[in-house]
């Protein structure tokens, strides 16, 4: 790791997590944590672990995106929020921007990538979204900012800031309640929004606990970035697991992966495919690959530094349609 010094952002504090809490309930779901022990087979988990899924994946939005969007629309003044709001994201984080407005009763109009799911794309529209398509992520940015620029509308950032950074805390927060004696936590990686907060909160509530982050081999700008000790963007993206596909690191979060989690790890899509067929055939849950991504770590470059720990891996969303799914689980086959 580099040196965790080098980047000192405000993290959210425990108190400031209890807020935002407390200001997103109405709108979220506190998610359910299951122990979980597979047939035998099944997943080559680490020796003598215990594993805890957290279950995002039943959020209402289908993801954790919802708790960092609503935190960002709820923060908005009348007037701001008259304007509207913004957003570029895969899939998830639209679909959540989209509901956030909703709440509040604002309108929405948001930048899904050209390759984004068309289960994701529909259920953004659902929410009464206007939509529009952009190449790749960095096109995708652009026209968000043009947006922004030019209606007035809040950007809410898909993995950025304090206000996404204190909604995603939220996470980590019901984990310690919810996993007091929990030894390791495995939490998957696009941006770095999610692993930022929840780790932020983890290690100040329970400093023994492991964070272990997890990305793509074909999207691992958070790796690059703490091996070249600053945030750096990728030229390309490669991977099954589009929700995890962040084109670039960001300063706030990167700051607060330095500093809180303790090392990050990368898998190949064959690895997300089996872990998606394993907990689809045991935990019959429908994970999307990013929501996945733990479970091959667990199963894989983790596997030694986990074994005999209580280890929880954070299942970050569902927001896949049927053909895809099926399509991955019998590739994993």
């Amino acid at each position: 790791m580099t040196d965790p010094m080098a980047v000192d952002p405000q993290a959210p504090t425990p108190e400031q997590s209890r807020e935002t809490r407390a200001r997103v309930s109405p709108w979220i779901e506190r998610t359910p944590v299951r122990r979980w022990v597979p047939d035998s087979g099944v997943a080559p988990l680490p020796d003598g672990s215990e594993i805890f899924l957290k279950l995002e994946l039943f959020q209402r939005t289908g993801s954790y995106k919802v708790r960092g969007a609503l935190n960002n629309v709820l923060g908005a003044d009348a007037a701001t929020l008259a304007r509207g709001v913004t957003a570029v994201s895969a899939g998830n984080h639209a679909i959540s921007v989209a509901y956030a407005a909703r709440a509040v009763g604002t309108t929405a109009r948001v930048v899904m990538l050209s390759s984004a799911n068309p289960a994701r794309v529909e259920r953004c529209r659902n929410f009464g979204a206007e939509i529009e398509f952009a190449e790749d992520g960095a096109s995708g940015f652009a026209r968000m900012e043009e947006i922004e620029r030019e209606e007035g509308r809040l950007s809410v950032h898909p993995f950025e800031g304090e206000a996404t950074v204190l909604g995603t805390s939220t996470v980590g927060l019901e984990i310690v309640e919810q996993l007091p004696s929990l030894e390791a936590l495995v939490v998957p990686i696009g941006g770095g929004g999610l692993i930022s907060g929840t780790a932020s909160i983890v290690k100040q509530l329970a400093p023994t606990c492991r964070v272990y982050g997890v990305e793509p081999v074909g999207a691992d700008s958070m790796r690059r970035s703490l091996d070249a000790g600053e945030p750096v963007a990728l030229d390309r993206i490669d991977t099954i697991a589009d929700s995890l596909g962040a084109p670039h690191a960001a300063p706030y979060t990167f700051g607060l992966v330095q500093r809180y989690v303790d090392d990050v790890v990368l898998v190949d899509d064959d690895a997300i495919r089996s872990a998606m067929r394993a907990l689809f055939l045991d935990a019959k849950l429908v994970a999307e690959p990013a929501s996945a991504a733990p479970l091959a770590a667990a199963c894989g470059p983790l596997s030694e530094r986990l074994a005999g720990l209580r280890t929880g891996l954070v299942l970050s969303g569902s927001n896949i349609d049927l053909e895809t799914f099926a399509a991955h689980i019998r590739a994993a086959g």
